[in-house]
C-alpha cells in the first residue's frame, strides 16, 4: 500500500502543480482598467475637461478616479505605450489654432499632470493617436483639413517640430470644396499612417518613419484611396489578425471592409446600416472590433441612436449584419469596448451620459445593464489596459 501510495503521488502532484497554477493565473489576471473621458466643455456643458474612472471588467462597475481641467474640448485622447503619458487635442477654445496637450499620467491615482502644448497642425483637431513606439503623436484637423505627425521627447513632453500635411479639397465648378480630416491611424506593423479625409471622400496613405527626428510622413503608393463622392469617410480600424481593416463612411451609412497588405488596401465588400426609410442628414460615427476580432460595432447618430453590430468572417474578413441596439442615450458619438470583451460602454453625447451594455462573446450581442454615469458631453471613451 505504501509503494502504490508514493506510485500514485508521482502522478499527482504534477497534476496539484498545474491546478495552482491555473488558480494564480486565473486570480491575478487584471480585472480593473483605467478609463479616461474626453469631452466638450463648451455650449452649456457641466463637464471639467478629461475624467478618470475605474472599471471592472467583472461587474461593469464604474468608479470616479480623478480629472483635469484647464483644457478646452479634450474631445480625443490617446495613451502612451508605456501608459506612463496621456495626449488629448483641444478641438477649439481659447487658443487661436488647435492644440495638442500633454500630461504625465500617474496608473495608481488617475492623476493628470499638464506637460506642455504644441500646435495641433490646424484647425478644429478632432482626433488624436500615437505610434507603436511611443515617439510621434498624430492629430487630425477637421476644419483645416490637414494632418499632423508631433514628435515626442524624451519624457513624454511634445516637441515644436510638427509636421503638416494639407489636403486640398476637390474642385467643382472652379471652386475649391470642403477637407475634413476625420482621423490618423497607424498600421499594425507601424509602417504606415491612413487618414480618412471626410471632405474629400479619400483616404490618405503615408509612409511612417518611426527613427526620423521630424517629417516622418511621405505620401505612399497610391497617395490616396478613393471612396464614392458624398460617402463621408470617418473613422477607420484594422482588424486583430492584421489582414484586414474596415471603414465607417458618416454620410452615406456604409461600412468597407478591406484586404491589407504592405500599406495596400483592396476593398472586398461595403455593407449599408443605413435604414431604407431614413430622411435627412446621416451620422455615422464609431467603429471598433471585439477582442477576439469575431465582431464589429458601428455608432449612429442623427437621431437613431443605436449601434449596429456584424460578424466578421475570420477567413475573408467579410460581414454578416447580427442585430441594432438603442444607444439608450442621445447622440452616441463614440464607444469602447472593455480590454476583456466582455462589455461595450456607449458614449451619449447630446444625453450626457455613458451606458454599460453587457457583450455576449458568441453571439456578439448586447445587453443593457443598469450602469451608467453622467458626464456633461462625453466624446471620446480610452481604456488603459
Amino acid at each position: 500500500m505504501f509503494e502504490f501510495n508514493i506510485y500514485a503521488m508521482s502522478f499527482i502532484k504534477p497534476i496539484l502543480y498545474l491546478c495552482c497554477l491555473l488558480t494564480f493565473t486565473s486570480c491575478t489576471a487584471q480585472t480593473k482598467f483605467d478609463l479616461l473621458i474626453g469631452t466638450y466643455t463648451n455650449r452649456g456643458s457641466s463637464s471639467e475637461g478629461i475624467y478618470v474612472y475605474t472599471f471592472d471588467s467583472k461587474t461593469g462597475e464604474l468608479e470616479y478616479k480623478n480629472e483635469v481641467g484647464d483644457i478646452d474640448n479634450p474631445s480625443y485622447l490617446a495613451i502612451s505605450p508605456d501608459h506612463k503619458n496621456v495626449y488629448a487635442v483641444s478641438e477649439s477654445g481659447r487658443d487661436p489654432v488647435g492644440m495638442v496637450y500633454a500630461y504625465d499620467y500617474d496608473s495608481s491615482t488617475g492623476k493628470l499632470t499638464f506637460k506642455n502644448k504644441e500646435s495641433a497642425g490646424g484647425n478644429g483637431p478632432c482626433y488624436v493617436s500615437m505610434d507603436h513606439t511611443g515617439k510621434y503623436v498624430f492629430t487630425a484637423n477637421y476644419g483645416s483639413g490637414s494632418l499632423a505627425a508631433v514628435p515626442v521627447l524624451d519624457g513624454g513632453a511634445l516637441s515644436s517640430s510638427v509636421q503638416e500635411i494639407y489636403n486640398k479639397g476637390n474642385v467643382v465648378n472652379g471652386k475649391e470644396g470642403r477637407s475634413n480630416m476625420h482621423a490618423a491611424v497607424i498600421s499594425p506593423d507601424n509602417k504606415y499612417l491612413f487618414a480618412p479625409n471626410l471632405g474629400i471622400d479619400k483616404i490618405g496613405v503615408y509612409h511612417f518613419d518611426a527613427e526620423a527626428s521630424s517629417n516622418p510622413l511621405t505620401p505612399a503608393e497610391p497617395a490616396f484611396i478613393n471612396l464614392p463622392t458624398g460617402s463621408g469617410p470617418r473613422h477607420f480600424v484594422f482588424h486583430p489578425d492584421g489582414k484586414h481593416a474596415y471603414l465607417i463612411q458618416e454620410l452615406d451609412g456604409g461600412i468597407t471592409s478591406y484586404d491589407y497588405h504592405d500599406g495596400k488596401l483592396s476593398p472586398i465588400q461595403t455593407v449599408s446600416f443605413k435604414p431604407d426609410d431614413f430622411e435627412g442628414t446621416f451620422g455615422g460615427a464609431d467603429i471598433h472590433i471585439s477582442p477576439d476580432g469575431r465582431f464589429l460595432y458601428g455608432s449612429n447618430r442623427s437621431g437613431i441612436n443605436e449601434i449596429v453590430i456584424y460578424s466578421i468572417d475570420q477567413n475573408t474578413g467579410m460581414l454578416t449584419f447580427v442585430a441594432k441596439q438603442s444607444s439608450l442615450g442621445k447622440t452616441p458619438r463614440n464607444f469602447a469596448i472593455d480590454p476583456t470583451g466582455n462589455f461595450l460602454l456607449v458614449a451619449n453625447q447630446d444625453s450626457d451620459d455613458i451606458i454599460v451594455f453587457n457583450r455576449n462573446q458568441e453571439t456578439g450581442l448586447l445587453t443593457p445593464t443598469d450602469i451608467s454615469i453622467n458626464i456633461g458631453r462625453p466624446v471620446n471613451l480610452t481604456f488603459v489596459d
